[in-house]
């Protein structure tokens, strides 16, 4: 049986859309309708005009599609793909720190639960957050759940007051200063791109910070020929496929989420096939969190 032609035959006959995150592993990638990182993909969810929608990514991605889009069939092929990050924060210490700051705004990394989410006032992803918080009116921020995230956002917007959740990506946080500084010394004119997940001292030595989508435009669009990239090396992919004739590196050992890493085209086949690992939210929490989640299409246009 050759899976990729049996994904397609069944993806049009149940007018389903295969999304994938540039984190996902490349046959993954290549069998998706749309590629690309947690705003892209959040968007895509919401306008599509397919009713079935298989989410290849983590839980809390699928999660958001079906707050945004609670009429549509969303299906999470890995049924056990979760994000530690967004387990670090959990729903009733979130409402303990609200009633400690009570005039702040809850800002919340979309890397979060659905919890989390119905209890903030936006969501935000690595490329839009600093455009969110910038449009707040209140000098107050409560940001979760990445710290790192939060602190980079903190570093661009002083005259606001920061909260800042101590959570963090396990796959960036593993990444230190000392990987960058032996690229340097290997490879002349490297430049280093960076994902915000990463902590400070790993931010304060690249040469670009962004998200993943924002990386790729940096590569891209760049005249370099050398690059080192810190982040999930999933975005290698689709890297590598853009720009063929430049040389591309990963500090240390390489940079590989575990979970991200837990789709298989033979998942994408059976949750299509069976219709297996459907996402359930519970309506009033739904409701809630799509208040933050319309907040930030709204604000992050």
């Amino acid at each position: 049986m050759n899976l990729n032609e049996e994904i397609i035959k069944l993806k049009k006959e149940k007018n389903a859309i295969i999304l994938a995150h540039y984190y996902q592993r490349p046959e993954i990638q290549d069998i998706a309708d749309a590629v690309g990182d947690s705003y892209y993909l959040s968007k895509m969810a919401r306008e599509c005009s397919e009713n079935l929608i298989v989410f290849c990514g983590v839980r809390f991605m699928a999660e958001s599609a079906k707050i945004l889009s609670p009429e549509k069939i969303v299906l999470l092929p890995a049924a056990d793909a979760g994000c530690p990050m967004a387990d670090m924060a959990a729903a009733e210490e979130v409402k303990i720190l609200k009633e400690k700051h009570p005039h702040a705004k809850v800002v919340c990394y979309i890397n979060s639960s659905a919890e989390v989410k119905s209890l903030s006032d936006v969501c935000c992803t690595s490329s839009n957050a600093l455009k969110i918080i910038n449009s707040i009116e209140e000098k107050e921020i409560i940001f979760l759940p990445d710290k790192n995230l939060g602190e980079h956002i903190a570093e661009q917007i002083p005259d606001k007051e920061f909260i800042l959740w101590d959570g963090f990506c396990i796959t960036h946080k593993k990444v230190k200063a000392e990987a960058l500084e032996k690229a340097r010394s290997l490879h002349k004119d490297i430049l280093i791109a960076a994902h915000p997940e990463c902590e400070k001292p790993v931010r304060a030595a690249a040469d670009f910070i962004g998200s993943t989508g924002e990386i790729i435009n940096f590569v891209s669009t760049s005249s370099n020929s050398k690059f080192l990239i810190v982040t999930e090396e999933g975005v290698l992919h689709e890297i590598k496929r853009k720009n063929p004739e430049k040389k591309f590196y990963l500090p240390g050992g390489g940079m590989s989420c575990i979970n991200m890493k837990k789709t298989y085209l033979k998942d994408v086949y059976n949750s299509l096939l069976n219709m297996e690992n459907k996402i359930e939210i519970n309506e009033e929490i739904r409701k809630k969190a799509y208040v933050s989640l319309a907040n930030m299409h709204e604000l992050g246009r």
